[in-house]
């Protein structure tokens, strides 16, 4: 009897042992390699004026690593706006080389995995009805939602 007690639990302390090896795994080769883009029209994103990035990194819980992701409002910065693009350009006002385009979702949202360097990178902000924005410093992080907070939003009209 005390034989099949202790096969009984070898059995299930393997079976455990493998379903949370198989966890960590999947987690893992999920990572960074998941593509994640948002596109004009797309409406599953989430979290509207948070950090994005804190859950979509090497580890987290969001599928795939943001390089860039944040949130653009309209001119009460109250409402998202609905569709637009992010251009990320060498130089300042849209001079220099564009060298990323991001779209911006049906929530607002506007985020990739897609690589690209954006350090020095000015991003210029085109609304749905043309207008644009331009941000005059040059990023330092993709993490646009850590800076632009209530009050401080990214917005366009």
């Amino acid at each position: 009897m005390k034989s099949k007690i202790n096969s009984f639990f070898l059995v299930a302390f393997g079976f455990l042992t493998v379903m949370v090896l198989t966890q960590s795994c999947e987690k893992e080769d999920e990572g960074c390699g998941e593509e994640n883009i948002s596109y004009i029209g797309d409406d599953e994103s989430h979290n509207e004026g948070q950090n994005c990035m804190q859950c979509h990194k090497d580890g987290g819980e969001g599928e795939g690593c943001f390089i860039v992701a944040g949130t653009v409002y309209d001119s009460l910065q109250v409402n998202t706006i609905s569709t637009g693009t992010i251009d990320f350009y060498t130089e300042p006002n849209g001079l220099g080389q564009k060298i990323k385009t991001v779209e911006i979702d049906g929530k607002g949202n506007f985020f990739t995995t897609d690589m690209f360097n954006l350090q020095g990178l000015y991003p210029v902000v085109t609304g749905p009805t043309g207008s644009k924005k331009y941000m005059g410093s040059p990023l330092t992080t993709g993490q646009c939602n850590s800076c632009h907070t209530v009050g401080n939003r990214i917005w366009v009209n």
